[in-house]
């Protein structure tokens, strides 16, 4: 009887020993390597159309660096909330990793959830600044916040900073109260704001700068009476996001400047500035500024 082939066993072992180590290695690699994905949340402050064509190039920029400096592929959607409530809700409770928010908005959020984390500030000129107008139809009469007295006004909405909180407060420096008003209206948006000033269907209205010269660029007939300083926009991350990555994105978003290929987006051009917490104690406390609806508080 022919004796079956000898077979080394230990040979077999230290093949199969390598093939699993070259394995591991292999899928080590490559989990190394998988993709990134994060969600980049903004609410309707404008229109939906106009809020993609502002920041998807940004974004697309933004998501490209991460990938280079992650070494890692990096995919970034965007997730455009129909309302401030909702883009404050999609990130307290993490159903975006980022957002950009109004300050209001921010407090708001910040005290839903105090783990939140601030990425960086937008700056305007090297500065945490920028403004807020108070609006007319060109050829009204009006030409000063005192003469609101009677007259219709628009606000944006309920939870915007310049829309409804500062613009509040500015009205109450100048003794003009809810009482004083022959009617007010929330409008949710700017550009609603604006348009609805240049049609006639309000005396006044509060938006901000940006959108004001937007609209008049356009030819949508607007003048400034009034204008008062707002402090600018946060970016924030969730509260949990990979530290790696939230420290990425901070230091991508502050070096974003003449050397960055993120300062030749039109909507970042002046970049952005670290940021801490307290820059918005003075929105904290227009917040709980309540002289335009109760005159009687003023002494």
């Amino acid at each position: 009887m022919t004796k079956p082939p000898c077979v080394n066993l230990q040979g077999v072992s230290s093949i199969f020993v390598h093939s699993l180590i070259f394995f591991l290695i292999m899928l080590l690699s490559f989990s190394c390597r998988a993709e990134i994905n994060l969600i980049f949340g903004l609410y309707t402050s404008d229109k939906p159309t106009t809020m993609v064509s502002k920041f998807r190039p940004f974004i697309n920029t933004l998501e490209a660096q991460m990938t280079h400096k992650l070494k890692q592929p990096v995919h970034i959607k965007m997730h455009i909330s129909s309302n401030y409530n909702d883009g404050v809700h999609a990130l307290t409770t993490g159903k975006v990793d980022f957002s950009r928010l109004g300050p209001a908005s921010y407090i708001t959020a910040k005290n839903a959830n105090a783990n939140l984390q601030l990425l960086a500030i937008e700056a305007k000129k090297g500065k945490k600044l920028f403004y807020g107008i108070i609006a007319v139809q060109t050829d009204s009469p009006i030409t000063k916040p005192e003469q609101l007295v009677g007259k219709r006004f628009a606000f944006g909405s309920e939870q915007s900073t310049i829309g409804r909180y500062l613009s509040q407060s500015f009205l109450a420096d100048h003794h003009i109260y809810a009482t004083d008003l022959a009617k007010f209206d929330y409008l949710d948006r700017h550009d609603a704001v604006g348009a609805s000033v240049a049609a006639g269907r309000y005396d006044a209205g509060a938006l901000k700068e940006g959108t004001f010269k937007k609209l008049r660029s356009k030819g949508v007939l607007l003048r400034e009476i009034a204008r008062f300083p707002n402090v600018t926009k946060p970016w924030v991350a969730k509260a949990g996001l990979n530290d790696d990555i939230a420290q990425a994105l901070s230091a991508l978003l502050i070096a974003s400047d003449e050397s960055n290929a993120l300062y030749k987006n039109s909507f970042s051009q002046n970049g952005f500035l670290p940021g801490d917490d307290s820059d918005y104690d003075i929105i904290r406390q227009s917040m709980k500024d309540t002289r335009f609806f109760d005159k009687s508080s003023v002494k």
